[in-house]
């Protein structure tokens, strides 16, 4: 009979300290911020009702891990479902699964601007003012719709053993020479622009922005380049001097590993530098909007912003955070007049239309990818 009532007092404890942790950690919701609208507590209690999150992104998980771990220390009820792919990915599942009407992204985060701005200019993102928006530069929000959330440069990196310093390029035209040498064929890479679509989106913006863009594809031909789809791959080519230089490699990823690898040099092109923001949306059709809200504000938010600037190294994008990877120290390093943030807006559609983008692929290929 003891052990009988042991049982069951025990099952009693058991319950209800269940029943607390879970009072507990509803009630461990953020309350709303400071400066925010009164009533944002409707989509704090809609997220919380809704307990779901899923992002479709081109950031690596590593990469994103600490803003989802900060994320939920903020909203534990929210449970992130994060999806890493490349950016040519992102795009395509998100249109096959809307066009099929199934389950698909609340939210698509990713480097591809191009393709990032035709999904939200068709129509597929949420027009959502966030309470952050104020404290972004003019150029990196759309229509209340798409925002950037990122300052990342495209960068030139090398193999520091295997180039002298008088080899490193500081231009863009220096580097076009330099891989015209002999000791550099088979020995450059970049981005497969027509698997990659952040490598399509930096190489048509260097089309756009250097008027002697048909001597660099030229010099890519003479060099044999060797093309990749991602920016890990490219590095660990460059580290192992399978490869000696590499072109338009994403500057956040590249500064962060040269740090802990001593073969990696980096170059940030002292004529001009593209900066890219990697562009998120909310799905207009998203099943959880609150929590996408949520997940959108944190992201803008100066403390968001401080964990991407400090622990994620993606660059942040406002001004007010402090760190080593924020804009204001990338402009510094860069000079102000020489950076040239790709904005968001849909003129970086560009070149997506298809007559343009097969006309671009064409001339690359008969060019840069000449073998």
């Amino acid at each position: 009979m003891n052990i009988k009532r042991s049982l069951i007092g025990a099952a009693i404890t058991a319950t209800f300290a269940a029943t607390l942790a879970a009072t507990l950690a509803g009630s461990a919701f953020a309350q709303v911020p400071a400066g925010y609208p009164a009533d944002y507590q409707k989509i704090i209690d809609g997220a919380k009702k809704e307990a779901k999150l899923v992002i479709y992104s081109a950031t690596d998980s590593k990469a994103a891990q600490p803003l989802i771990k900060d994320f939920n220390t903020l909203y534990p009820g929210v449970t992130v479902e994060y999806n890493d792919m490349n950016s040519t990915e992102v795009y395509n599942r998100f249109i096959s699964e809307a066009a099929a009407g199934g389950n698909t992204a609340d939210v698509l985060w990713s480097s591809a601007m191009d393709l990032q701005m035709r999904l939200a200019s068709d129509g597929h993102a949420l027009k959502y003012k966030s309470p952050e928006a104020a404290k972004l530069p003019a150029w990196a929000m759309w229509n209340d719709s798409a925002y950037g959330t990122t300052f990342e440069p495209a960068a030139i990196v090398y193999n520091k053993r295997l180039l002298s310093t008088s080899e490193i390029p500081r231009t863009h035209s220096a580097f076009a020479t330099l891989i015209k040498t002999e000791k550099f064929r088979d020995k450059v890479t970049t981005y497969d622009i027509e698997k990659s679509g952040v490598g399509f989106m930096f190489m048509t913006q260097d089309a756009r922005e250097n008027p002697q863009f048909l001597e660099l594809e030229n010099a890519f031909g003479v060099a044999k380049v060797r093309v990749q789809s991602s920016t890990g791959t490219m590095l660990e080519r460059i580290s192992s001097g399978e490869n000696l230089i590499g072109y338009n490699v994403l500057g956040s990823y590249a500064l962060v590993r040269a740090k802990t690898d001593p073969s990696l040099g980096v170059v940030l092109p002292a004529d001009y530098t593209l900066i890219l923001s990697r562009v998120q949306f909310i799905n207009k059709s998203a099943k959880n909007p609150n929590a996408a809200k949520l997940w959108m504000d944190y992201l803008l938010s100066v403390r968001g912003q401080t964990v991407i600037a400090n622990d994620s190294k993606l660059f942040a994008i406002r001004s007010d955070v402090k760190g080593e990877t924020t804009s204001a120290e990338l402009i510094k390093i860069i000079g102000e007049k020489n950076v040239k943030p790709v904005p968001v807006h849909p003129i970086v559609l560009q070149f997506l239309g298809p007559a343009k983008r097969m006309a671009f692929l064409k001339q690359w290929k008969e060019t840069a990818g000449k073998k």
